[in-house]
């Protein structure tokens, strides 16, 4: 459903979907990921440093009430009144057996503040059980967003970034999640090595075929303490980034490419100074958001323009 933006915008979003304000707040729970922890390989993917998001109440050694507590004083200094969606968000958020994870996410849906989780995980982290499971809480009326990290639909990329799953196994992920009540998530980098723009537009199109709600995508950042900082130090010919002005056309070209029905919850999402090494923008989400906003008005440009198109 396209909105009166350019582009169908995930604030209007849950404007419509909740009829007020609804903020997340983070919840550490103490995740680790498959290809860290041997299972499918070691040393994580090579871009991940996961403090470069958590926010600092974020700890796993604190109860989960306790995180959202304090994640709620944070967010209310602000907004008085508002609901809270518990998101679990580092590291691969399903990767525990179904006793735990029902646990953890029933201690967060037990807050009275709390009308919902997002729960951030791998494509193939995702058992049927657990599908299962969670279609019961959105059938009780709970908002289950479930958010999968593609990082590209290209799977020599994903090999190249040690993410150890493939691309089909996303494919497969969406389609087992699909039809039960939960509103699909996705997320993308932009600018991963070896990819050229057209392999970067490509993603929209690849995207555009899952059962997928809500996308987010960002650039490439080089962040401290990841391997990817280690082959930007040795071999920094591997990687190509975008000046600003440059990106913000290639994500209003990804924009048109994409289905106009997927929600765009965000643009854009730059490392906290101390963690980034390169590139640095200088800029919070919501000023790329409005650069976006007018890069598309500029060019008279929209959501799904060229969706389907066959070139």
């Amino acid at each position: 459903m396209q909105t009166e933006k350019r582009y169908n915008d995930f604030s209007s979003f849950i404007r419509r979907k909740f009829n007020g304000r609804v903020q997340k707040v983070s919840i550490d729970a103490g995740f680790t990921c498959p290809n860290k922890d041997g299972s499918k390989g070691t040393g994580g993917c090579t871009y991940c440093n996961n403090n470069t998001f958590n926010p600092d109440y974020c700890k796993p050694i604190k109860p989960i009430k306790q995180q959202i507590d304090e994640g709620i004083e944070f967010f209310s200094k602000k907004y008085k009144t508002q609901k809270y969606l518990a998101y679990f968000q580092a590291f691969t958020n399903t990767y525990a057996p179904l006793a735990d994870l029902k646990k953890m996410y029933e201690d967060a849906l037990a807050h009275e503040d709390v009308i919902g989780l997002v729960i951030a995980t791998r494509p193939d982290c995702i058992k049927d059980e657990v599908l299962d499971y969670l279609e019961e809480l959105a059938a009780k009326d709970y908002f289950i967003k479930l958010e999968f990290g593609l990082e590209s639909t290209k799977n020599e990329t994903l090999e190249a970034i040690n993410r150890c799953q493939t691309h089909e196994e996303a494919i497969d992920a969406f389609n087992r999640a699909d039809g039960r009540g939960l509103h699909l998530g996705g997320h993308l980098i932009l600018g991963l090595p070896g990819e050229t723009k057209e392999d970067m537009l490509n993603h929209a199109r690849m995207v555009s075929q899952l059962p997928i709600n809500t996308l987010k995508v960002h650039h490439l950042q080089i962040v401290k303490h990841t391997m990817m900082a280690v082959q930007f130090k040795k071999t920094p010919e591997m990687f190509t980034f975008m000046e600003l002005d440059e990106y913000i056309d290639l994500v209003v070209d990804f924009v048109e490419l994409l289905k106009p029905e997927i929600i765009i919850e965000r643009f854009f999402s730059e490392s906290p100074a101390r963690m980034l090494i390169h590139p640095k923008y200088g800029l919070k989400n919501f000023e790329v958001k409005h650069l976006v906003e007018k890069r598309l008005e500029e060019r008279n440009a929209m959501q799904g323009r060229l969706y389907n198109v066959v070139v």
